[in-house]
């Protein structure tokens, strides 16, 4: 009779102890999801670039022949440009800033094309930027503009039916600035579109290495 009331007090106490034991212990929880990774967009990078463009020539003939001197010529010319790039982002939350050179080959050009057979012509050989950048990030999608200096090779050609031809060429140089969107296409290869205030839209390609990849939970 004893061990049975022993028995009967001791599942008693064990029952009343239950609760107060299960909340010592841990409850169970569904395991973090993975980490998704936010693509930072920090590194040095070099690429291709190609594209069109378009101008507008204003040209005035001071030392032009008895009758000719002193007028002026406007015109517009198009054509397209492929070139080369290098730079360098950094990225602080989703800021970014960097900076970029490049330099093209261009075939963009235009004439007046006068009906008498008189001919002023000019045509953008070669040219190129260096610029700073800076931007908004999205993740891998990135909005930017640019500025800075810009330079070319001009070559201007004139043809005259009784004076023959007449052609030179000069450097010019100024200020650019622009903007355009840009995606990380894989974790080192990045796209963008872009447009140029010397009145150029560019497709690049970028190829990119360095920089963290951070996690976002």
């Amino acid at each position: 009779m004893k061990r049975v009331l022993f028995a009967s007090v001791s599942l008693g106490v064990l029952g009343l102890l239950s609760p107060a034991l299960g909340a010592d212990l841990d409850v169970y929880t569904k395991a973090p999801a993975i980490a998704t990774p936010l693509y930072d967009w920090s590194g040095f990078y070099v690429g291709v670039f190609g594209g069109g463009g378009y101008g507008n020539h204003n040209l005035n003939n001071a030392l032009g022949p008895a009758g000719f001197a002193n007028f002026t010529v406007n015109y517009s010319s198009k054509g397209g440009l492929a070139g080369g790039e290098v730079g360098y982002n950094a990225q602080s939350g989703n800021y970014l800033v960097g900076i970029e050179a490049d330099g093209f080959w261009s075939d963009i050009k235009g004439n007046d094309n006068f009906a008498l057979g008189s001919d002023d012509a000019s045509k953008l050989r070669w040219g190129g930027t260096v610029r700073a950048r800076g931007g908004i990030t999205v993740d891998r999608l990135l909005l930017f503009f640019t500025g800075g200096w810009a330079y070319g090779d001009i070559v201007h050609t004139n043809t005259d039916p009784v004076f023959g031809i007449d052609q030179f060429t000069n450097n010019r140089s100024g200020l650019t600035a622009g903007g355009g969107i840009g995606y990380a296409i894989t974790n080192n290869l990045l796209g963008k579109i872009e447009y140029r205030y010397y009145a150029v839209v560019t497709l690049g390609l970028d190829f990119k290495w360095g920089g963290p990849v951070v996690a976002k939970y």
